[in-house]
């Protein structure tokens, strides 16, 4: 049997010492996680993060940075490459339609999501943030 991870992306999006983040229902729970999808056939993983962002909270933006790759076996087995990309909110559509499954887009500070560590969808979502708090940024210059 071959090897096939499954290619993600995800966006931190800070604003006002806020993080963008989504309440997606998973598995009949209600979790936490970035914006955060696949990546679809045709697309840089540049264009992924981005229509991710838009189409799971409304939020049009610019991605700055390179905040790290991660590498994540799910507990159903499933192995996921997460590409995560810093990004600046340019501008909200309201009444644009969430994603299927996705409750509604909330801005949340880090001592939030560490209260709330019991809802992340993976220990991911906090690791990205403290990355992104603490460790060096990439060009996006980096993604080929």
């Amino acid at each position: 049997m071959r090897f096939t991870p499954h290619l993600t992306v995800a966006c931190i999006v800070e604003r006002q010492s806020r993080f963008l983040i989504v309440e997606e229902q998973r598995d009949g729970k209600l979790v936490l996680n970035q914006p955060a999808g696949h990546l679809e056939a045709g697309e840089t993983l540049l264009q992924a993060a981005v229509r991710e962002t838009r189409e799971e909270t409304g939020w049009r933006v610019e991605l700055t940075a390179v905040t790290g790759l991660y590498l994540f076996t799910a507990a159903n087995g499933v192995t996921y490459q997460r590409a995560c990309f810093s990004a600046q909110a340019l501008e909200h559509d309201a009444q644009q339609a969430l994603d299927d499954g996705i409750v509604r887009a909330r801005w949340m500070t880090l001592d939030e999501l560490q209260q709330e560590q019991h809802r992340l969808r993976s220990h991911l979502v906090l690791d990205c943030i403290l990355d992104y708090l603490n460790k060096p940024h990439y060009s996006l210059d980096l993604i080929r």
